[in-house]
């Protein structure tokens, strides 16, 4: 899941990034609205969090421009204005929720959880096979063995299992879990598939991560693999 953050003070900036991240998240920061909007079309985010004050231009009017495009995730709108006129301006103007700082950061987390889970028609339990992941609850269990996941393996694995069957890149799967671009020399995701592997495929005789040729991964049983260029895992 991939989070846009829009927030001036460096701060703020900084305290939401570390615990999105810490809880699994993608981020990309913005300090203003029109790098915001740039973002913003030029790349596809799960959740936006907006800050209303913004040093070149209102985070309504940011709001707007990013509810003009034909598909937009759900935002929610992070603002020292508490009045009751400003929540309700926000929500009519295309928000979807709208926290009033100070806040705590479980708060914060579970509404982000709550805008991710209702913004996309997709179950908040996946199940391959065996392999089963609770998205709410964090928890993966394969033949009803628990198994313990860091975030970024969980998010890779929860990345591979919304898309069942078809072929991931490693730079589809590394824009989609890091904040960072792929430059084609990294290994990152090779490393993370191999702990994945150790932890979920290699004491079970039905592998479910497999590497496709020229592409990338994917994850499926081997019965639904069809005519896909699989190489045999190693």
């Amino acid at each position: 899941m991939r989070i846009l953050v829009v927030e001036d003070e460096k701060r703020i900036q900084d305290f939401l990034s570390r615990g999105l991240e810490s809880a699994g998240y993608a981020v990309d920061v913005a300090g203003n609205g029109a790098t915001a909007v740039e973002l913003v079309h030029g790349a596809e985010y799960d959740l936006i969090i907006l800050d209303l004050m913004l040093p070149d231009m209102d985070g309504l009017s940011v709001l707007q421009k990013i509810r003009n495009r034909k598909t937009s995730p759900p935002v929610l709108i992070l603002s020292a204005r508490d009045a009751v006129d400003d929540r309700v301006k926000g929500l009519e103007l295309g928000a979807d929720d709208y926290l009033v700082k100070p806040f705590a950061f479980v708060e914060l987390l579970a509404r982000v959880r709550a805008r991710l889970r209702r913004g996309q028609p997709m179950p908040e339990r996946l199940q391959v096979g065996d392999l089963l992941l609770d998205c709410i609850r964090r928890k993966v269990t394969r033949s009803n063995e628990n198994v313990e996941l860091a975030p970024k393996e969980f998010s890779i694995l929860e990345y591979l299992m919304r898309n069942r069957g078809r072929p991931l890149s490693r730079t589809m799967i590394v824009e989609h879990v890091w904040d960072m671009d792929y430059d084609g020399l990294t290994n990152i995701v090779d490393v993370y598939i191999r702990h994945l592997r150790s932890k979920i495929d290699d004491k079970f005789p039905i592998k479910m991560i497999h590497t496709v040729r020229g592409i990338g991964y994917m994850l499926d049983t081997p019965d639904k693999l069809g005519e896909t260029l699989v190489e045999q895992d190693k």
